[in-house]
């Protein structure tokens, strides 16, 4: 048989196997596609600045990296461990939560997972039956409908625009509960757009959510990451009442620049943790044990790094929300938290550029890669069109020219 005969056999088979419908309708992420466009970009010799990537650009603590070396040595950990996570970290990781949460949990309370995703997929997969609906606050990260969608759930989008500083209200909320409700997304210090939930509006939601006996997928991965004296109080502790309806997500990547060492965590309820843990151990079973070691030596080791690069990310965000703001049509609320900024840039748009009049943030995107060599994330991967994100986890020179960039195209 020669390749075209196998090709031919190929399609055959296809068209009488298809693939799976439920994640043929699971859309690529936008943010990882555009930044795997800007790295293409890059490679071919373009001087492509991005602010896609929600990466940190520092490199891990080095006495993390240490604790990795020497975990190397161990033969214990070449082997299985437990699926939920080693025991010494699952320790940590209840400590954290009390200390950062303020919510007292046990080891058993508490699964490491392959990053903050997998504890994403796996909080949906625990709570959501087919046909129930999740509140989504938008604009939201681009993982979380489509890990919805795959634990056979119907996202609700609840949209605050830039009017709210991208906070939805009681009130939003209550108008789009119906009797499928069965849980809500709630993220403080946000993804996309670095909006910080005061106490006050957290403990109204977290209320709201306990009257009506929804569950909460709290996503707290930036949690670490405020700025201006703001502080991310948790929604457990702005309500404690709500912990025994709550999973929280969180993990070490942003906060100790460690997003390839894939270590994340869910923490909730004896009851939904069992069936997360359930399905891990048939998914993945445990984390890689190096990196688990590495993450307990962050959680447990000095934080004076980890605070050294949140020093720096509150620098670049007053010096990127400064130079987007001279740029007329542009709208900027100042994030205190995470590290993007999320502009309103609806009054760029239907106007001509360089020749071009973008009617879409998506258009205005494709413009600002073509014309100005700079990678923006568009906000119809968020949610509306009319907003871009920008990460300002990159160094600071390439920060400000990309952003002089931009003024330069605009003016």
């Amino acid at each position: 048989m020669d390749g075209r005969d196998h090709a031919t056999r190929l399609e055959t088979v296809t068209e009488r196997a298809p693939l799976s419908r439920k994640l043929a309708a699971i859309a690529e992420s936008a943010t990882l596609k555009v930044d795997a466009k800007a790295k293409a970009l890059q490679a071919a010799g373009r001087p492509v600045i991005s602010y896609a990537a929600g990466e940190p650009d520092f490199a891990t603590p080095s006495f993390i990296v240490d604790a990795a070396s020497r975990a190397l040595e161990d033969p214990a950990n070449f082997r299985y461990t437990p699926a939920a996570g080693l025991p010494v970290l699952r320790e940590a990781i209840a400590a954290k939560t009390l200390r950062d949460s303020g919510l007292e949990v046990t080891p058993a309370q508490v699964i490491v997972t392959n990053g903050g995703k997998q504890a994403v997929y796996q909080a949906f997969q625990a709570v959501v039956n087919p046909g129930d609906e999740v509140l989504l606050p938008a604009p939201y990260w681009t993982t979380y409908p489509e890990a919805i969608a795959l634990a056979d759930g119907i996202p609700v989008e609840v949209f605050a625009g830039a009017d709210q500083d991208y906070k939805v209200t009681v009130d939003q909320l209550e108008a789009a509960r119906t009797d499928k409700t069965t849980a809500l997304v709630f993220v403080s210090p946000s993804n996309p757009t670095g909006s910080v939930y005061s106490p006050e509006e957290t403990k109204a939601i977290g209320e709201w959510a306990v009257e009506h006996g929804i569950w909460i997928i709290s996503d707290e991965i930036y949690q670490n990451l405020v700025y201006e004296g703001a502080r991310a109080v948790s929604i457990v502790e702005a309500v404690p009442d709500a912990a025994a309806q709550t999973i929280l997500v969180n993990g070490v990547a942003k906060t100790y620049a460690m997003t390839g060492w894939r270590v994340g965590w869910m923490v909730g309820p004896a009851d939904a943790i069992k069936v997360a843990a359930n399905l891990q151990s048939h998914l993945s079973s445990n984390v890689n044990n190096i990196a688990q070691r590495a993450a307990l030596a962050a959680l447990t080791g000095p934080q004076t790094e980890a605070e050294a690069m949140r020093q720096a990310f509150d620098r670049r965000r007053q010096l990127i929300v400064a130079e987007l703001s001279k740029i007329d049509g542009v709208v900027v609320p100042n994030p205190l938290g995470a590290f993007y900024v999320y502009p309103d840039v609806r009054g760029l748009l239907n106007r001509e550029w360089a020749g071009v009049t973008p009617t879409t943030s998506l258009e205005l995107a494709d413009l600002i890669l073509e014309k100005a060599e700079v990678a923006v994330v568009p906000g119809e991967a968020f949610g509306p069109s009319g907003y871009l994100r920008l990460s300002y986890a990159l160094g600071d020179d390439q920060l400000l020219e990309g952003v002089q960039r931009l003024q330069q195209l605009f003016r």
